[in-house]
């Protein structure tokens, strides 16, 4: 049976059954068997694939979508909670299984990722509780032998108007014996009781009580620990191997190669990275040994000088930028970036010739299923994938060559005992994967009434779709859909525009990165237009304002930053403020960020006004979390972020020379959430794009020094050179 089954979600609630005395409402799709066959817990009755009702009123919801700090595991429950007209004091959680039936409608299968999970779900747990709650009512009303319409459910219970009520664990097993109503409509806005409250995290106390179970947490009994000696080069392979000297390590078991490079399986972490360290390996480096830094940057910057694959062309750009009465031009450059999750890569596999379990925290819990099922000659349902919390993600665990689960299975294959493979952060800052290095030039005219006439922007660098399966979707005519996103799409009302593309060959692993494509363009199409602005001699706000004229969501952010931030209010002495519009994933957001730059260049964020328009939503303190963290994780890469190459080696490792922002360095955030009744937007990734280049013309603002590349460097900031 195929993982990816398409389907209508106005028609997902076809069917109900009965199954070990509980309520099963199916959710049935074109070409998949009913859903959910499985017998719930002992004294908990599952109402559908999302939802089970304890005995004693508590209910269960099954979330299929990873919890990474995002806050999924309160937002979709939230949605579901609402419509069920359940005690919220009673929820838990749990997470799905890989089934079909908890597909992500964006991608075809099972995954979390793209800020997705809220806006592709609303509407199927919307009907998934509104369909059981009406199914409780019934039932309720059978029992009292009046019409449901008599009836309503009211925080985990079904009340008539005579006063009289049950409980939802009294009901669930009347509930089973009813028909599933046809097309139930959920709840209107204005009856929202849940929905639009700034709840609690449901995942909380497990987190800060220490009880809830990430990756590395998992305990097996005869479970070994196992690091990986990776090439030191990309691309890479072992050679030949000694590995007399690690097995004599006290506590290592085995020593096995695997793809990736040399295994160490041992009693314990300690133990097998000393057997690590004790192996005799002989690498053949490949052909990009002699990868540097400085090179790339080199050529990218040659190839920015020529013509590339045209992404978006709209009137005559080439004669509209010549014959401008004024012309910019500028060049601009990001570095590669790490992960970096403050929980390491791991994997727990036990498997035998009969099936498997996996215990991980990943974002694509299909494809690693699948891919397992290969590596061990198993049928994808015979592996069974738990997921568990996930201490950052970031892209890092939706990887598609699904390198850590993959591998995981070939050791557990090769040792024939259940293995928890380990990377440490070196490993995976030095063997992984990252977001790319990216090259962009840019040219802007201007005519005699310093009116944007002319945007040229060609971009460089790798495409981190090519060879996945993503690709024939999403890359089109050769242009890699996430290269360009951010710019291609740019807002602004410009007469003629021309973006170009293009896609380089390099031996570097790259993937998507928190805010993929818009991480880098956002950055330099805002900046650029900053220092457009300031050619054209009119203030960055409202020649923002005046080319978003009919764009209402950007000028509706822009303008509620700008106005919560006292934009045209003065800064103390030596301070500058600067501003950024964005679009990504549905949703619109502007950062106002105010800066200082001391004697010796460093530069001190003070504070950020974000405003975000997210269309509907469900919890505005999860959406004001998620802005803070996005302009905490967008500050990381903007003041500290970079990994560079020399001899084909990466020569960050850990947060010693690959710093995150301190908590002594974060500004004071104020979120400002538009109120709308528009389409959902992601909140997870759009927090990210737009602080980098604020604090790029903030520092302009204070300093008179544009900021090109990033990180931002100090040193250039104090020589003052214009470029930084």
């Amino acid at each position: 049976m195929s993982d990816i089954v398409k389907f209508n979600r106005r028609d997902f609630l076809k069917t109900g059954a009965l199954a070990g005395g509980g309520l099963i409402l199916a959710l049935c799709f074109p070409g998949l068997e009913s859903a959910g066959a499985a017998r719930p817990p002992r004294g908990q009755f599952k109402l559908n694939a999302f939802i089970r009702v304890g005995h004693d009123g508590s209910v269960t919801f099954i979330v299929n979508h990873s919890e990474m700090g995002q806050g999924v595991y309160t937002s979709l429950p939230m949605i579901l909670a609402e419509e069920l007209e359940c005690d919220w004091r009673k929820v838990m959680v749990e997470a799905a299984p890989v089934d079909p039936v908890y597909n992500n409608p964006a991608f075809g299968m099972q995954g979390t990722g793209g800020s997705t999970s809220v806006r592709m779900e609303w509407q199927i747990l919307a009907k998934a509780g509104a369909t059981a709650r009406e199914m409780l009512i019934a039932a309720a009303a059978k029992e009292w032998k009046v019409t449901p319409t008599t009836c309503r459910a009211e925080n985990g219970r079904v009340i008539h108007d005579s006063g009289k009520s049950l409980d939802y664990g009294k009901l669930a097993g009347r509930a089973a014996r009813m028909p599933v109503p046809k097309d139930v409509q959920p709840k209107s806005p204005d009856k929202y009781r849940l929905i639009g409250k700034p709840l609690h995290r449901l995942d909380g106390p497990a987190k800060a009580g220490g009880k809830a179970e990430f990756g590395l947490d998992v305990k097996l009994p005869g479970l070994l620990t196992v690091v990986i000696a990776h090439p030191p080069v990309f691309g890479g392979k072992v050679k030949s191997f000694n590995a007399d000297k690690a097995r004599a390590v006290p506590g290592v078991k085995e020593v096995v190669q695997v793809p990736a490079g040399v295994a160490v399986a041992a009693n314990g972490f300690p133990a097998a990275r000393r057997g690590r360290a004790a192996l005799e390996i002989v690498w053949d480096e490949g052909e990009w040994a002699r990868l540097n830094t400085p090179d790339i940057i080199k050529e990218y910057a040659r190839m920015a000088e020529t013509p590339g694959i045209i992404a978006r062309k709209e009137g005559n750009p080439d004669k509209a930028y010549y014959g401008a009465e004024r012309r910019i031009m500028a060049e601009y450059c990001v570095p590669y970036l790490a992960h970096a999750t403050m929980e390491p890569l791991n994997c727990t596999v036990n498997s035998d010739k009969n099936g498997c379990d996996i215990w991980t925290g990943t974002q694509s819990q299909t494809s690693d299923r699948n891919a397992a099922a290969r590596v061990l000659g198993l049928k994808p349902e015979q592996v069974r994938l738990h997921t568990t919390f996930l201490g950052g993600g970031f892209g890092r665990r939706a990887n598609p060559a699904n390198d850590f689960v993959s591998t995981a299975a070939q050791v557990a294959k090769a040792v024939g005992k259940p293995v928890k493979v380990v990377w440490s952060r070196e490993d995976d800052m030095k063997a992984g994967f990252f977001r790319p290095l990216w090259y962009s030039r840019l040219m802007a005219g201007l005519d005699k009434n310093s009116n944007l006439a002319a945007w040229w922007h060609t971009i460089v660098g790798q495409s981190i779709l090519a060879g996945t399966p993503f690709a024939a979707s999403m890359v089109k005519n050769g242009i890699d859909e996430t290269s360009v996103e951010g710019a291609q799409d740019i807002p602004y009302a410009i007469p003629n525009i021309l973006v170009d593309l293009h896609t380089t060959q390099m031996g570097v692993p790259v993937q998507w990165w928190r805010s993929v494509g818009h991480s880098h363009n956002a950055f330099v199409v805002e900046s650029f237009l900053d220092e457009v602005a300031h050619e054209a001699g009119k203030d960055p706000f409202e020649f923002r304002r005046a080319l978003l004229a009919d764009k209402p969501r950007h000028r509706g952010v822009l303008e509620l930053a700008a106005a919560k931030a006292g934009w045209s209010r003065p800064l103390a002495a030596g301070q500058g403020r600067g501003i950024a519009v964005h679009e990504s994933y549905g949703s619109f957001v502007a950062n106002v960020a105010e800066v200082s730059v001391d004697a010796k260049g460093k530069v001190r964020v003070h504070r950020v006004v974000c405003a975000i328009d997210c269309g509907r939503h469900v919890n505005p303190d999860i959406i004001r979390a998620q802005m803070e963290s996005g302009i905490a994780f967008g500050l990381t890469a903007a003041l500290y972020g970079e990994i560079t190459l020399k001899n084909g080696r990466v020569e960050q490792g850990n947060y010693d020379d690959y710093p995150l922002l301190r908590i002594s360095e974060m500004p004071r955030v104020e979120v400002h959430v538009a109120q709308n009744n528009e389409h959902s937007g992601g909140v997870g990734e759009p927090g990210v794009p737009c602080i980098a280049p604020a604090v790029a013309n903030a520092v302009f603002a204070a300093t008179g020094v544009r900021v090109r590349r990033l990180p931002i460097r100090g040193r250039e900031l104090q020589k003052g050179s214009g470029i930084a």
